[in-house]
């Protein structure tokens, strides 16, 4: 997942790239500790201008993962999908940030500038950043789901389970139940 600059023409340049989520280093820990399952590579289509020094990347991201809902455990799948704008400016051997940072109202960092030397851009961090952040925070498997009941466990979605969910508003109903061994 590399644009080399020299390829880069005045129209620009359009690539496709397909790539197996364990290539992306957070992905590949995501899997292994069971957070997720992908069940699609991760598909970038792109176009990079370039402008300067520096090259902007534009494209969209596309993958499908398996993830355990909120709120009943069971699994599901839910494509990820998301548009991507990364901006890209080369910092040869003068550009390090050698200024007074009380003097700069912004850094390079906080215009959202990603450097990068040489004449190739990686995009494996980028990329990776924003399929990341197309996760749902709360993953549900719909909308309506009504998760598990408190009392027994058992999945509302498939009827009730016949326990009696009176809702209390305190805080310590739970322990109205609790019996204390006083010696």
């Amino acid at each position: 997942m590399r644009i080399h600059i020299e390829r880069i023409k005045e129209e620009g340049l359009v690539l496709e790239f397909e790539e197996r989520p364990e290539g992306f280093p957070v992905l590949a820990e995501m899997i292994q500790k069971g957070e997720c399952e992908f069940v699609a590579p991760v598909r970038t289509a792109l176009r990079a201008i370039r402008i300067g020094d520096m090259v902007e990347v534009e494209g969209n991201i596309d993958t499908s993962v398996r993830l355990a809902c909120g709120r009943c455990l069971k699994e599901f799948e839910i494509p990820l999908k998301t548009p991507f704008a990364l901006t890209y400016a080369h910092q040869g051997a003068g550009t390090k940030e050698n200024y007074d940072r009380d003097n700069v109202e912004l850094s390079a960092e906080d215009m959202g500038l990603i450097y990068f030397q040489g004449e190739e851009i990686n995009l494996q961090d980028g990329i990776q950043e924003y399929v990341v952040m197309t996760f749902p925070l709360r993953p549900l498997c719909m909308e309506t789901c009504r998760g598990l009941c408190p009392g027994c466990g058992a999945d509302l979605n498939d009827g009730d389970c016949g326990c009696d969910r009176m809702v209390s508003n305190s805080k310590f109903a739970v322990l109205t139940n609790l019996k204390l061994n006083r010696q």
